[in-house]
């Protein structure tokens, strides 16, 4: 994780700037935590970049989502990817990135962490401590600098020989992406911020889950519902790392227009998520189940026109008389983080709507053009050379699924956010029911509060 913006909401966080992120696992930070608070009754402005300590409490964290505190209220937890975690109990909700310096995890550690009630009142700031130390180091890869501005990555050369290696999906080259760096691309697929470097499976579909996915249709989209959008407009989110904010909010937009039968269609500031956001790291970086749930519930969301977009980063400049939209209920898909899977996140888009995704990008879906894409090796790509190119963690937003009449493939329908020009008017597809690329392992939802302001 690159260093964390310090929000303009004045909700900081120090880290050490550094270019690898945090990197801790369940078993890192399950166990027995002390958590040290801070004076209450505060509102979300609160600086808990330093603070004094006023009470304390025990938490036991329990694998995989149960919290039981000191009084046995017992209560619920879970990982936010490798960054850190949330935790729910006896009315009141902990959050806090996982503390690091350089590329080492102190995986036991959270400084500065912020903490409400349910209501979304009386905040405190604190730090925790878990009573077994852990440490782990990251080691990072040089990059060759002979490939640092990243020609083959849009290159004919490389489109010919996806095209060569197999016939599920086409590729083509694109010229808005001519002249990208390796860094580009990597804020295009994520930003170095969003890189996971351990990921869960997904969860084993239960005999139950087979036999209700079977009562599911065959296909499903939410862009045609009786002949009915529900989708809200591809975007393009250019060389800024803000697709976690695009796929975020693409979710919150259409679940919006679903709960109100298309008669709100609201577009949400992405920027505002850029520059005022406490729970990301701007064009470096973000994850959706602090954007589309847990930003929306403790800050609301604004509509486009109250900080339009502007793909870098910067102090926050969004209209502060614009009325917010708020969400409620983010979670992951599955309920905690690993515990999604196919099944599951039909049946969240079938009866709650789209759903925000993130997978592991490779350097071949740049190129993606039709079909149902998976990933070709880059060794079949360029023969074996060194390719600079980092795995990433885009983020998407699920709206239905399919199946290939001619072979039966299932896919996944996907909406992107580098414009309408790339892909299938700015989607794609993905194979469905194997975990290409990761597409079923994190997947998070939240639910719209509804509002009268349109």
């Amino acid at each position: 994780m690159l260093s964390l913006k310090i929000s303009v909401l004045s909700l900081m966080l120090v880290y050490i700037s550094a270019d690898t992120p945090a990197n801790c696992t369940y078993e890192d930070v399950a166990g027995q935590w002390i958590f040290d608070l801070g004076s209450g009754n505060n509102d979300r402005t609160i600086d808990c970049s330093s603070f004094g300590v006023q009470n304390r409490i025990k938490i036991n964290l329990i694998y995989p989502d149960v919290a039981v505190d000191e009084f046995n209220n017992k209560g619920f937890w879970t990982m936010i990817y490798n960054q850190g975690f949330e935790v729910v109990v006896a009315g009141r909700k902990y959050f806090g990135f996982s503390y690091f310096e350089g590329n080492v995890s102190f995986c036991d550690t959270i400084k500065g962490g912020w903490s409400h009630d349910v209501l979304g009142r009386d905040w405190a700031c604190y730090n925790g401590k878990k009573t077994q130390n852990v440490r782990k180091v990251l080691k990072t890869s040089d990059l060759d600098n002979s490939l640092r501005y990243g020609h083959g990555l849009n290159s004919n050369a490389k489109v010919w020989a996806i095209n060569h290696a197999q016939s599920s999906w086409k590729a083509t080259t694109y010229k808005q992406f001519e002249g990208f760096t390796v860094e580009d691309y990597l804020n295009l697929a994520g930003g170095r911020g969003s890189r996971l470097h351990t990921r869960p499976k997904p969860a084993p579909i239960t005999a139950e889950q087979k036999r209700l996915m079977a009562t599911l249709p065959e296909s499903f989209d939410w862009r045609n519902i009786d002949g009915t959008n529900f989708v809200s407009p591809v975007r393009n989110q250019a060389s800024c790392g803000s697709c976690y904010a695009f796929g975020s909010l693409g979710m919150d937009e259409a679940r919006v227009r679903i709960q109100t039968n298309n008669t709100q269609q609201p577009v949400f500031s992405t920027q505002d998520i850029v520059e005022c956001s406490p729970y990301s790291q701007g064009c470096n970086g973000g994850f959706p189940y602090l954007i589309s749930g847990k930003y929306a519930e403790d800050y609301g969301l604004v509509l486009e026109e109250c900080n339009p977009y502007k793909g870098v980063d910067g102090k926050c400049q969004t209209n502060q008389k614009c009325p917010r939209h708020y969400f409620t209920s983010y979670k992951y898909v599955g309920g905690y983080y690993g515990a999604c899977n196919e099944y599951l996140m039909m049946e969240a888009i079938y009866n709650r709507g789209p759903i925000a995704v993130s997978f592991e990008v490779y350097s071949d879906f740049m190129n993606y053009q039709s079909g149902i894409y998976h990933h070709i090796t880059e060794e079949n790509l360029l023969g074996g050379r060194f390719n600079p190119f980092e795995i990433t963690n885009h983020v998407v937003v699920v709206v239905g699924w399919g199946v290939d009449s001619a072979n039966g493939e299932k896919y996944w329908i996907v909406k992107n956010s580098w414009g309408e020009s790339w892909g299938l008017k700015g989607f794609f597809w993905i194979r469905r029911g194997t975990d290409e690329c990761s597409i079923e392992s994190i997947a998070a939802e939240s639910t719209p509060i509804y509002t009268y302001n349109n």
